[in-house]
């Protein structure tokens, strides 16, 4: 019997893919409790970037010059933010979105609720968002803590890194539905792995020829970057407001994919 059979005998309601049914925050609830006893994973994410900035940031740092115009390391560490923001995001909106729908079955319990496909897609992005969220506030006090603000316009940081965090959760879930084992998270880190790599995080954009350059500003992270860098200087100007359109835009293609991808897989 399938799912949809299974409701209709039961009386149930099917809720149309796409349809939001305001029971988001109960998907929230759950991951919460969920991990609540297990806080120890969620605090892994922010110790790789904190390995990259004392590394990178300070190591290789004392052997080169200023970058734009700021220290090696306050240069590199608005990046390493907007990374903490992607990862905390991605690999939840990824990995744990992946073991709920392919083996736990934790969605097909979920529809058999007043919830729908949408409110799956914005209870776990928000999880995603939340741990994200976290990763980027403690990495924010790092910066502090460690004189690498450039100005007091750099608790900007972390509004903007939510944003960031929300944008690659929802399309990391939207991912997540297309893949079909295990052996697709290769393809996942095989884009995850450039854009860390190649994003302008460790290096100007000046640095690569010119064909290749507008390639590498339409990318996610890159536009992430360069929000960090200016936030954290204080270089506020109204270009800002192109990357806030971009990951509002990006994150809300990435929910109604992700809404309607589970509503033609569940209810079907």
């Amino acid at each position: 019997m399938t799912t949809r059979e299974a409701r209709s005998a039961f009386g149930l309601r099917i809720v149309p893919p796409g349809l939001y049914a305001g029971r988001s925050l109960v998907l929230l609830e759950r991951s919460y409790l969920v991990y609540r006893r297990a806080w120890v994973p969620l605090l892994t994410g922010l110790v790789e970037p904190l390995l990259f900035l004392f590394s990178l940031g300070f190591g290789i740092g004392r052997l080169v010059a200023d970058v734009e115009g700021v220290p090696y390391a306050q240069y590199v560490a608005p990046a390493l933010l907007a990374t903490a923001a992607m990862n905390g995001a991605v690999y939840d909106a990824v990995f744990g979105v992946f073991v709920k729908f392919k083996y736990a079955k934790t969605y097909d319990a979920v529809l058999a609720t007043p919830a729908g496909p949408m409110d799956i897609a914005l209870g776990e992005v928000a999880w995603s968002l939340l741990r994200g969220g976290l990763y980027s506030a403690g990495f924010t006090v790092v910066i502090f803590a460690l004189d690498l603000a450039g100005s007091a316009w750099a608790l900007l940081m972390l509004p903007a890194s939510l944003l960031v965090a929300a944008a690659f959760a929802a399309v990391g879930m939207a991912v997540t539905t297309f893949l079909r084992g295990w052996q697709d998270f290769d393809l996942v880190q095989l884009v995850i792995m450039p854009l860390f790599l190649f994003s302008a995080t460790f290096y100007p954009l000046s640095v690569y020829p010119e064909a290749l350059r507008g390639v590498v500003q339409l990318t996610p992270l890159y536009q992430a970057t360069t929000l960090m860098r200016d936030l954290n200087s204080g270089n506020l100007h109204w270009g800002l407001l192109w990357p806030v359109l971009y990951f509002l835009v990006l994150g809300a293609i990435g929910v109604v994919v992700a809404a309607r991808r589970l509503g033609r897989l569940l209810l079907r």
